[in-house]
């Protein structure tokens, strides 16, 4: 395989690149979910991939899906922003990406699901179905939270020791800042 997917393993190798990228849950008026098996670790995911130059993010979601699965989509929302430094995908090249990828929700408008040089197999599945089918724990969390028809698109959870404050705003050095213990 040329990718592998690493989710909270100890043992994961370091993050040496960070790619924006794109995804896309799109649900038919059935509400059956496009899902693509990658022919690169054979697992099934929703149609998603890097952002190129020239391009705004929802039109690299719109290219990936069509790329990945033949089929045309309209962005119609934001499902989340997946960015936790706990998910590394490693290459065979030796890159080692963190994730980045803010997942949109669409529906299809032309087009049928059709393998590519990317799958190996694309069709739109039931939601019963989805319980049995092989994909990586966060390609899961992105569908469960579009099921959810959550109101707030889910932001990334925070690592305990992210700082939110610019460099500038920080407390002169020995000062600790209100609210924390040390």
């Amino acid at each position: 395989m040329s990718r592998i997917d690493h989710y909270d393993d100890p043992d994961a190798p370091l993050a040496n690149s960070l790619l924006p990228a794109a995804s896309a849950v799109v649900a038919d008026d059935q509400g059956r979910i496009l899902l693509a098996r990658r022919r690169d670790n054979t697992l099934w995911t929703v149609p998603g991939g890097a952002m190129e130059p020239g391009e705004t993010i929802a039109d690299a979601a719109v290219r990936e899906v069509a790329e990945e699965t033949g089929v045309q989509v309209e962005i119609t929302g934001l499902v989340g922003i997946y960015s936790s430094p706990r998910h590394v995908v490693e290459y065979a090249d030796g890159e080692v990406r963190q994730q980045f990828s803010v997942c949109f929700s669409g529906r299809p408008v032309s087009g049928t699901p059709t393998a590519t040089d990317e799958t190996s197999e694309a069709r739109f599945v039931e939601p019963e179905e989805l319980e049995q089918i092989d994909m990586h724990p966060s390609i899961r969390l992105r569908i469960e939270h579009f099921m959810q028809h959550r109101t707030q698109p889910y932001l990334a959870e925070r690592t305990p020791t992210a700082s939110c404050q610019p460099q500038s705003a920080l407390p002169p050095a020995g000062a600790t800042p209100s609210g924390v213990t040390e």
